[in-house]
This record gives structure tokens, sequence and C-alpha cells, in this order.
């Protein structure tokens, strides 16, 4: 499902599967969720990490794919969002049919390198397109639960205002924290700006400046991430400090 960049060796407990016991769902656009499980051993994991989560049919065939955790910190709590893909092979049960009281299988937290640490004080530019939200709401949430006053800011597109996941969580005022809202289809009645894909433009005119040399995340699918980063370069932007992570269909 996912093609992600995990540089730097993953922590402890990257090769255990846990048992996890789902608490309860929320449904986040007309195709995705949120997932909060109990997963005792978890131990906690690092905002923008994910996970993996493998399924186990009646005749011993496994899948498995790997998921952004929305969550961060200590314990043993986790917060999964999953965007469902029609074809896939476990989006649709985690988005249709999983329920409060079911296991699931999760191994992690996995991956050092697409993470934010609370000790981080430059400025922060996400950049998510989608479910590509999922980890940059652990970092939004981190930087929140850790009292951190590093500016971040986050550029999210969508389709519609519909397809918005955490959208009550990011509209609730922050003062550390910008959200401007970019939609490729469909904008809310009197939106200035018209429907369409993310460009340079409104990277220049809503993010931080390449000269303020702030910490990049961007998530989402290929071409989006792929636009994204090319014009953070174009706009002077340390390739180095520019950290991608980008997604398919699972």
């Amino acid at each position: 499902m996912t093609e992600r960049e995990t540089r730097d060796a993953p922590p402890h407990r990257v090769g255990l599967w846990h048992v996890g016991v789902v608490v309860s769902t929320n449904t986040e656009t007309p195709t995705g969720r949120s997932i909060v499980l109990d997963v005792p051993g978890w131990g906690g994991n690092l905002a923008g990490q994910h996970a993996d989560v493998r399924l186990t049919a009646p005749d011993g065939y496994q899948a498995v794919r790997s998921y952004s955790i929305a969550s961060a910190g200590d314990g043993d709590r986790v917060e999964l969002a999953v965007d469902r893909f029609p074809t896939g092979e476990v989006s649709p049960y985690l988005v249709d049919e999983l329920q409060p009281g079911d296991e699931l299988e999760l191994r992690g937290p996995l991956g050092g390198w697409f993470v934010w640490r609370p000790s981080q004080t430059e400025s922060v530019q996400l950049i998510g397109g989608g479910s590509g939200i999922v980890p940059l709401m652990a970092m939004i949430r981190s930087h929140t639960a850790s009292g951190s006053t590093a500016p971040f800011r986050l550029l999210y597109s969508v389709r519609t205002p519909d397809d918005a996941f955490f959208r009550s969580e990011l509209d609730t005022p922050n003062p550390h924290l910008d959200v401007t809202w970019l939609y490729t289809r469909r904008t809310p009645d009197g939106w200035p700006r018209p429907a369409s894909r993310i460009a340079l433009a409104d990277i220049e005119a809503s993010a931080f400046a390449a000269s303020l040399a702030p910490a990049v995340f961007v998530c989402g699918p290929t071409g989006f991430v792929e636009t994204v980063a090319n014009d953070l370069v174009a706009l002077g932007h340390d390739p180095q400090r520019v950290k991608t992570e980008r997604f398919g269909g699972a």
C-alpha cells in the first residue's frame, strides 16, 4: 500500500507483532476513518512513524500493509487513519468492517527519518494531500502536547471540504499553527481560491520562506509529493531539509 522512505534504523520492537484491541472508530471522510486501538506492549512512538497491519484469513492467507500513525508519545494507545482503496486487500476491511472490540495485529513503530521531535525548535512546514495528513497530524498533536512554541504551518490539499481528515481538530484555533486549505475539485461557497491542484504560487504564498530554513515534511500521493518537492526546491529550499513520504492505495 505504501512506498515509504525509512532511512535510519527503526527503533526497538520493530520486529514484534502486537495484538491490539479496537477502542473506537470515527468516520473522517466518505472513504476514510480513524481507528483507536489499545496495543499492549506498544510503548509509544514518535510523530511521523508508521505501523504494519496484518490481516489473516480463515484459510491462513495473510496480507500486510503499512499505515501512518496519527498519534504520538508514550503509552500503548495508537490511532491510525485509513482511506479506502476500492481494490485493496486491507483498507476496505479497516474502513468498512472493523468494529470496537475487534482485534488487529500491528508491528512497529517503523521509520526514524520522517519524524518530528519536540526538542526541535526550528519552524516547521507541513504539506499534505488527502490522507497524507495522517503523519502530519501526529506532528501537530505532538507539537501541541509538548507545549512547543516552534512555529508550525500546514498546507492541506483535499478534493472537497468533505474529504478532509481531522477537520474539526484542524479548525480549532492554535496560536502556534497556521492552516491553509486548498481544494482541488470543489470549494466551500465563497472560497476565494478556485478549485485546482497545488501549485508553486500556493506554496510561495502560504509556506515558510526558504530563507527561514524551516524543516519541511510533505506527505501524499506520489504525483502530489513530486510536484510539491520540485516546487519547494525551485523556491530555494534545501533539498536536505525537505522530507517526503508517499503512498498508493491498498
